[in-house]
């Protein structure tokens, strides 16, 4: 089947706003349009790129499927776990060292996407609205568990899996219902509402965002539950508005939506090395334009041929576009 242009852009774009939120993350403090610009991206990127993720998972089931799945996640997140560990120890990152079952920053999503997969098997037997209403609950309940936290990305895990769990239950001709001229105008309104009533409130603790803390460590012990419940209501309307404004079409960087996972895997070498060495100032709002570019262009270099390459044995277990290129070379002679 011809692979449909619209999950491509919308990957793309997705993962341009993980490597630019990534970016620009340290600057936040010092500039309320950043720090809103940040936020703001935080309360869609990932739950999109997760209900995406669960759109995906229809064939979910047997053990071979599963087998498949930890080869595909596991493995990758094994050895990225251990080649992070060193070049933080090489660029003298101080958090350089953790155990094998506590991820390195973004890896958690290949740890959750695995068990996402795994829960999965349960929760499809379940009525969608049931099986939604359980997993919210869940994901409001788990903030209330001190010990549960970064440790085998447990706490995303189950913050984060009602996006997922939504986009296995939502089919093309529902999402495609998302495309219709009214609501993107609404969409439009609320993206720039959302925008602006972030600016002018008070500061938000950018950690509600993350699902990776608890109630106790966020500071609202009590009311956690109703917090993080805006904060799921924000999301999905978030969510739901960008999806809105996906193209399509096909574009000119589609084709780049089957390489996502590379960039999401390799731009930590990227960031955390700028981050180390404090290789960027931001004082201008041009100097955020330019952090933008590089963001593309990391993106960029990261998607192509050359680079899928050198990784796609690690990263998907076979040596196809090595192949591919030492044949075509063989020809050319």
């Amino acid at each position: 089947m011809e692979r449909e242009a619209y999950f491509d852009n919308a990957k793309v774009i997705l993962i341009f706003l993980v490597v630019f939120g990534h970016i620009i993350q340290p600057f936040i403090d010092g500039s309320r349009a950043i720090h809103t610009l940040y936020i703001w991206v935080y309360t869609f990127h990932m739950p999109a790129f997760i209900l995406i993720s669960g759109f995906f998972a229809k064939g979910i089931g047997n053990g071979q499927y599963i087998w498949k799945l930890a080869k595909k996640l596991l493995i990758p997140y094994a050895i990225f776990q251990l080649v992070y560990t060193v070049y933080y120890f090489y660029i003298g990152k101080e958090s350089w060292f953790a155990s094998m079952f506590y991820p390195h920053w973004s890896l958690w999503f290949l740890m959750s996407l695995f068990c996402w997969h795994i829960l999965l098997i349960i929760f499809k037997k379940i009525p969608a609205a049931v099986g939604m209403s359980i997993a919210v609950a869940i994901g409001l309940l788990i903030g209330y568990i001190g010990e549960v936290g970064h440790t085998f990305s447990l706490s995303r895990t189950f913050v984060f899996f009602p996006f997922f769990l939504l986009g296995y239950w939502l089919n093309q001709k529902e999402l495609m219902k998302l495309k219709r001229k009214v609501f993107q105008l609404i969409a439009a309104f609320f993206l720039v509402g959302v925008f602006t009533l972030i600016y002018f409130a008070p500061e938000i603790n950018t950690n509600w965002l993350l699902g990776s803390k608890s109630y106790i460590d966020l500071g609202l012990q009590t009311l956690g539950a109703p917090a993080r419940m805006l904060v799921y209501t924000t999301s999905a309307l978030m969510t739901m508005c960008i999806l809105s404004w996906i193209p399509r079409r096909k574009l000119a960087f589609t084709k780049l939506g089957k390489r996502t996972l590379y960039v999401y895997l390799l731009h930590g070498f990227f960031i955390q090395y700028f981050r180390q060495n404090e290789f960027f100032e931001v004082s201008r709002f041009i100097d955020l334009v330019g952090l933008s570019i590089i963001s593309a262009v990391i993106l960029l270099i990261l998607s192509s041929k050359f680079i899928i390459g050198i990784w796609q044995p690690v990263i998907e277990g076979k040596a196809s576009m090595i192949r591919k290129t030492w044949t075509q070379d063989k020809k050319a002679v």
